[in-house]
């Protein structure tokens, strides 16, 4: 045998070297920052995405715009059922990946649209619905206009929501094996279209009827389409970790199974923020109407702030699942200490703007004097949990990553129903509307003293347990 074909021989013999490898082998900063950017920027045009319908419908009607603020409880429980699904499949899928389990990820992929296909068909379901929801979400005195546009515009939306949970899938695809940039092409796609058609259906452009909070729904709907269609295309050309084909959709019970011990504390994570949601509006129509836009806007508004940090979070996932799969304490370790002084600080740039500029946030959305006043003290007060936030928000991504989404859902379970819902509920009597914003800082220390135990805990139970290694992955003998 001469030297060209034992050579060929030995590179046969060599493992496939995959895209993922990267996440347990490229320094961790860098890493980190280079995942997290198209994530954070694309979280960001996300949150665009949400706030662009209620700056043209406050400039459009004051009703249309508190329609869809009574819609956005119901919208986030759509939303936590499809991220959550698609967060457990992608931290199973690093996982996977990382120890080398490639069938296993193929598997889990697969099944994660089988599974995103279930959930949509309960809200499907809901969408024939959408007049009863409307008339139980809001308040006796709240207009007919109101709930006619809520009922149109939460009926559309939940017909069509295949393609968010769909796309929510293409993208933590996309995340699992470390391919973000392609997230945000996705976002950003979507968001220019969403902008550009929103005022178009909502004002009655180029001879077309306005047609208000229906118009911004369809406007709405369509962009997620147009996304889900280019996370296909990206997907099928781009990420050769998993190759997708409608074949390889058999059901496998026990990956279901896996991806909801992942995902449905993630899942009850974020409907738990979709029931503070609702119970606030019914806290804050007691006051008004207006009250309850306040609050709307101000979840908007959060979003831009937030939205980033769910970046670096999202961006934390893969690579502390991947090196968690593959023995590796250190990178997951640092990955774990930066994530959190990012999310610190980030958070504090937050508080900063929300003091410095609410007259003019409010501004955005052609808010009344009264509104703008309001919102000026929401702003300032529920700010103040910013960074505190930032570090919970951040331990949740090593949470996932490493299994115990449930220690999440417990910190999200008592700072939202324990904590929230019951002091606005005690502030509101005792205060005034601009006592219940206090709701928040004070949950918010709740919720940071039991990310600071959980991580211990993790600490002791899982990393502390892990095999210390040197910088090339060896193991170092005790």
């Amino acid at each position: 045998m001469d030297s060209e074909q034992l050579k060929k021989k030995t590179e046969d013999k060599a493992p496939q070297k995959r895209d993922s490898d990267k996440l347990g082998t490229e320094p961790v900063h860098p890493l980190l920052l280079r995942m997290s950017a198209p994530l954070a920027v694309s979280m960001f045009v996300m949150a665009l995405y949400n706030i662009v319908d209620s700056i043209y419908l406050g400039h459009y009607s004051t009703d249309s715009l508190t329609a869809v603020s009574y819609c956005f409880p119901f919208q986030n429980l759509n939303v936590a059922f499809g991220i959550g699904t698609a967060v457990g499949m992608s931290a199973l899928l690093s996982r996977y990946l990382g120890a080398k389990q490639y069938d296993k990820a193929d598997k889990v992929a697969h099944n994660g649209f089988i599974l995103a296909a279930i959930n949509y068909s309960i809200f499907f379901i809901a969408g024939c619905f959408a007049g009863p929801i409307m008339r139980l979400i809001t308040s006796d005195s709240t207009s007919a206009m109101i709930i006619s546009e809520g009922t149109v515009y939460l009926r559309i939306t939940q017909w069509l929501s295949i393609a968010p949970m769909i796309q929510s899938m293409f993208e933590r695809l996309l995340q699992g094996t470390g391919k973000t940039k392609y997230i945000f092409y996705m976002q950003l796609s979507s968001t220019l279209f969403n902008a550009i058609v929103d005022p178009i259906l909502i004002f009655g452009y180029f001879g077309l009827p306005a047609m208000g909070a229906k118009g911004a729904a369809i406007a709405t709907v369509f962009g997620q389409i147009l996304g889900c269609i280019l996370g296909f295309t990206f997907n099928k050309k781009f990420n050769k970790e998993v190759a997708l084909s409608v074949s390889k959709l058999r059901p496998h019970l026990q990956s279901m199974k896996d991806i909801y011990r992942i995902g449905i504390p993630s899942i009850v994570l974020q409907s738990v923020g979709a029931l503070m949601n609702f119970s606030l509006n019914q806290i804050l129509a007691a006051f008004s109407d207006l009250a309850v836009t306040t609050f709307g806007v101000y979840f908007k508004l959060q979003s831009f702030i937030f939205m980033p940090l769910f970046g670096m979070n999202n961006a934390s996932v893969p690579i502390i699942a991947y090196n968690y799969g593959a023995d590796r304490r250190d990178r997951l370790e640092k990955t774990m200490s930066i994530g959190a002084r990012y999310g610190i600080g980030l958070m504090s740039v937050g508080t900063l703007i929300f003091w410095l500029f609410p007259e003019q946030l409010m501004a955005l959305f052609d808010a009344p004097p009264e509104m703008v006043s309001m919102g000026v003290v929401a702003l300032h007060t529920i700010s103040l949990n910013f960074p505190f936030a930032g570090y919970a928000i951040m331990r949740g991504a090593a949470f996932q990553a490493l299994g115990k989404s449930v220690y999440s859902m417990n910190i999200s379970l008592v700072r939202q129903l324990l904590i929230i819902i019951p002091c606005a509920f005690i502030f509101a009597k005792i205060g005034g509307v601009n006592i219940v914003w206090w709701a928040f800082p004070v949950a918010e220390v709740a919720g940071v003293t039991m990310s600071i135990l959980y991580t211990k805990r993790i600490r002791r139970t899982i990393i502390n347990k892990m095999t210390p290694r040197d910088a090339d992955g060896n193991p170092i003998e005790a």
